[in-house]
């Protein structure tokens, strides 16, 4: 199907990105096998390190000449298999591609390289007074070239959308070396098909982006968090319905189960507060009055009082609130600190289905008699779905779990959800994705896989199989 990586064409890639840019370490070659998906490994025959688009697109060139397959990469934070190659070959890695060239305050854009770690880039623009909101868990690590790959959302989608709604322009690199440049400091384009935003949550199968121009926004002056503990499901699923009707629009709207809350404790080595409680809903607005925020979360307290929260706990200063996020921003390791292998799902429901999501979730653990919790965004029904292994034997957990993620799948759909919220499709979901989309959105799918990458040499293996 696809051809090997010979010393002829390695010699040709260290022509095009230098000799120390081409690795070929078996030390190397493991770093680069996986993302950050539990269980999901292969190594490449070498990775190439590019410093420019030009340099991509001669890659690209010899790769689709070749039929060598090419797995872009950038921080490898992914969660559904994404950047593992899994047909060996080339791992393009745009971490070197790290600038961020332009903070354009009078057109309120940034454009920046796609390996910028997307941490450095909201801190950068901070400087002006401007704001970049997307603020996904791995916002240090993961990089703006695959969070456009991935639609990336996080923890801010509720108010500020996701990163889909920031893109205004984008070079890329198609896989037969040719450049294309869409878009540009455009607040709004009604010239010819959306090509450009068929790029953005594509996984990096169709081109891969080596610059892009994103919107800002001003920064709001003021921020709270809060955090309001209860002690059933319904109670704060009640409350976060309120606060959605109530016309106020929280900036983050986070929850975790009591589970995630221990788990935190024992990674953190340290108590979180109201460790008792059965669900935890952080709360974080922002804006540019005092006053109209101090009355938005006296509202929102007075909503989750009546719902029968327990307490409420009330952040002003940034140490306090970071403090107060703490917990919710290290509950993935900690996940991982107390169950090293876990079949992490990111399922997505209408917002008012949460609590028949959460549940129906509840009843498939029972059922299936597997370890799960839940933390997520409630105030866009993206719910983290994690099936700890723990000491449950190889045998079982490879029998079991496929049927309890099908069930949980099959669920969410009944719910008018979809299967994945924020993390892709990959390769831990495709053999899923007919539950979520009929046979005709699969196939004008693969059409345009096909259009874009005829010799299917760009990220083979992820969403679907051709």
């Amino acid at each position: 199907m696809y051809n090997k990586v010979t010393s002829r064409i390695i010699h040709t890639l260290k022509e095009i990105v230098g000799e120390t840019n081409v690795l070929l370490s078996e030390t190397d070659k493991d770093a680069f096998s996986h993302d950050e998906t539990t269980g999901l490994k292969h190594y490449p025959e070498v990775i190439v390190k590019t410093h420019t688009t030009e340099e991509i697109a001669k890659v690209f060139s010899i790769a689709n000449k070749e039929k060598i397959p090419v797995t872009p990469r950038g921080g490898g934070t992914g969660l559904s298999g994404g950047a593992v190659p899994i047909y060996g070959g080339i791992v393009l890695s745009t971490q070197n591609m790290n600038k961020i060239l332009e903070i354009d305050r009078d057109n309120l854009m940034a454009v920046v390289e796609a390996g910028v770690i997307t941490g450095e880039l909201r801190r950068e623009v901070e400087k002006y007074g401007l704001f970049y909101p997307i603020n996904p868990a791995s916002l240090d690590s993961c990089t703006i070239g695959g969070n456009i790959a991935e639609a990336t959302a996080g923890a801010n989608t509720v108010k500020y959308g996701t990163t889909r709604d920031y893109v205004c322009g984008l070079e890329a690199v198609l896989p037969n070396g040719e450049i294309i440049k869409m878009g540009g400091k455009l607040v709004k384009n009604a010239t010819g098909y959306g090509l450009m935003h068929l790029l953005v949550g594509s996984e990096g199968t169709l081109a891969i982006v080596s610059k892009a121009i994103l919107r800002l926004i001003p920064l709001p002056k003021e921020k709270v968090n809060l955090l309001f503990p209860f002690n059933d499901l319904i109670s704060c699923s009640n409350a976060i319905r309120q606060i959605i009707k109530s016309k106020i629009t929280p900036t983050a709207l986070d929850f975790m189960d009591k589970g995630c809350v221990k788990a935190c404790e024992q990674f953190l080595k340290r108590e979180v507060p109201f460790n008792q409680a059965e669900i935890h809903l952080l709360v974080e607005l922002d804006g540019n009055n005092r006053e109209s925020l101090e009355e938005e979360y006296i509202k929102i307290g007075e909503i989750c009082s009546e719902n029968g929260a327990l307490d409420a706990l009330i952040a002003e200063d940034r140490p306090t609130q970071e403090r107060l996020w703490e917990a919710r921003k290290n509950v993935r390791e900690a996940l991982m600190f107390i169950s090293p292998i876990i079949d992490e799902e990111d399922v997505v429901v209408p917002r008012d289905e949460l609590t028949h999501l959460l549940e129906g979730i509840n009843k498939i653990s029972k059922k299936y008699s597997l370890p799960i919790l839940n933390y997520g965004h409630p105030g866009d029904g993206n719910v983290h779905v994690n099936i700890l292994k723990r000491d449950i034997d190889d045998k079982r957990w490879t029998e079991v779990v496929p049927k309890a993620v099908e069930d949980i799948f099959k669920l969410t759909v009944s719910l008018g959800g979809m299967i994945s919220g924020e993390h892709g499709i990959g390769i831990a979901k495709k053999n899923y994705l007919s539950l979520a989309m009929d046979k005709t959105q699969i196939e004008l799918m693969k059409k345009i896989k096909r259009t874009f990458d005829p010799n299917n040499i760009l990220n083979p293996g992820k969403i679907f199989d051709l």
